[in-house]
């Protein structure tokens, strides 16, 4: 039993490894994408040697500026929980984004795409922002980090969890290590484009920070609460992407005045084409971009477009493809069939040849 559980946790791990993986990006490091894709593929033949690189490998390997670079050096583990955060941020996007026809491909697109202020660099931010905080919450409580152990929040019945087996997620340094990292890719300057920028991030943070929720067990005889144990515990990083998807499909247009009594640059809602005059202060949970999106249709500056993306007949074909319609293919592949379960513990299937239509946007 053991040994098949080990067999089947090797198996996932080298899929999770060698499946290739969508550029990350973290949000105020010089508006670059961060690939880790070069250090996947360089050590893909004993996915037990990532882990073996100095700090100073990864660390290069992640492109960072100078200030986070420090940051990433300093400390055990902190390398690669970055890591971490980066894969659980980008695979993340590409979940939510998958049926759409932008489907956070960024790759070669990616400067020119984070270099304007579209719904879909808001995203990035804050989905970035999140898997920082995410990451490193949850490192605390697995023992990866030295900077830090499980969340002993003092309001918590007692603080001393762990006996119980519960270790909380130490949201408190999950936050504080994200800002202090964002502050030192920051840029000086303070247009409209960089609080935006700032604030989009910060939305992230705010999303993670809060939908943390408190779990306790009880101890005591025959199910008795006589004692109880309470930790504090993250919730999962799709729900934090479903909730940031549901940011960005209703994400707020901003554009930008100058106010000539104090020389200083604002920004107020637009309404449609035409500019409200009405300034209005953006919510603290909203997402806000500057430009409106390409169609991703075809292939430009910002993605590869959605000809050959494979789409689903009844239900996005036609926004994917654009209106151009689709190929079908056929395809056969081997499913288990005519299966029969065995006294006690075993399972008998043949294999038996199905025939699937795919649908591929012309």
């Amino acid at each position: 039993m053991y040994l098949c559980f080990k067999k089947i946790l090797t198996s996932v791990f080298l899929v999770f490894i060698l499946v290739p993986t969508p550029h990350g990006y973290f949000g105020l490091t010089a508006r670059e994408a961060l690939s880790i894709n070069e250090l996947l593929t360089a050590h893909k033949d004993d996915e037990s040697s990532i882990y073996n690189l100095s700090k100073a490998k990864v660390c290069d390997t992640l492109y960072l500026p100078r200030q986070q670079k420090k940051m990433c050096r300093r400390g055990k583990g902190i390398a690669m929980t970055l890591v971490q955060a980066l894969r659980l941020a980008s695979m993340e996007c590409a979940h939510q984004f998958s049926m759409e026809r932008w489907n956070c491909t960024l790759a070669q697109y990616r400067q020119k795409l984070l270099r304007k202020g579209f719904k879909e660099t808001s995203f990035l931010y804050a989905i970035s922002s999140a898997g920082l905080v995410h990451a490193f919450a949850s490192a605390c409580s697995k023992g990866s980090l030295d900077r830090c152990t499980c969340d002993e929040s003092k309001h918590l019945e007692n603080t001393k969890a762990w006996m119980w087996g519960g270790c909380g997620h130490n949201i408190r340094f999950g936050l504080k290590f994200t800002r202090k990292f964002l502050k030192r890719a920051r840029k000086s300057g303070k247009d409209i484009r960089a609080k935006i920028d700032e604030h989009n991030s910060h939305v992230g943070i705010k999303v993670v920070k809060d939908n943390v929720k408190t779990v306790c067990k009880c101890h005591g005889v025959s199910g008795s609460c006589t004692m109880k144990s309470c930790w504090r515990q993250l919730s999962s990083f799709h729900k934090i992407g479903t909730i940031l998807k549901s940011k960005y499909e209703h994400a707020v247009k901003v554009g930008a005045y100058t106010n000539h009594a104090t020389e200083k640059s604002r920004h107020k809602r637009l309404k449609g084409p035409s500019v409200s005059s009405e300034v209005l202060s953006a919510r603290r949970g909203d997402l806000l971009y500057l430009d409106n999106s390409p169609s991703f249709c075809g292939s430009g500056r910002y993605s590869p477009g959605t000809s050959g993306r494979v789409c689903d007949k009844d239900n996005n074909c036609e926004v994917i493809c654009c209106g151009r319609g689709y190929n079908v293919l056929h395809k056969q592949v081997q499913r288990s069939c005519q299966c029969q379960v065995i006294w006690c513990c075993k399972v008998n299937c043949k294999r038996c040849l199905h025939e699937e239509k795919i649908h591929m946007c012309k």
